[in-house]
């Protein structure tokens, strides 16, 4: 295998795109008109990605409601075996990731 061809794929390895479904309760349900968002991140991206990105789709949807940002940084998220993970949380395959708004305010 010649030199080029090597670094394309090491290139590419590095960074294949996955699809990262986000299922939604509570009060997150009104960021979608499905029970889920779907995004599609690079390899081993984190929670704190998928938080960043679901602040930029309430940028652009919803013009940036601040009750919907705080939502979204004050929820837990929790992994396929329905445990809690933390922000620093690595995904490393397509994956279903549950978000899970406060509760009462808090």
């Amino acid at each position: 295998m010649d030199q080029s061809r090597r670094i394309t794929i090491i290139f590419k390895r590095n960074f294949l795109i996955m699809k990262v479904i986000v299922e939604l309760y509570g009060a997150t349900k009104d960021l979608s008109n499905k029970n889920f968002l779907e995004f599609k991140l690079k390899n081993k991206s984190s929670i704190k990605d998928i938080k960043f990105e679901i602040l930029k789709l309430i940028d652009r949807k919803f013009k940036g409601n601040k009750n919907y940002k705080k939502i979204i940084k004050n929820s837990a998220f929790c992994s396929e075996d329905d445990n809690i993970i933390s922000d620093n949380y690595i995904i490393s395959k397509n994956q279903t990731i549950g978000i899970i708004p406060p509760i009462g305010g808090g």
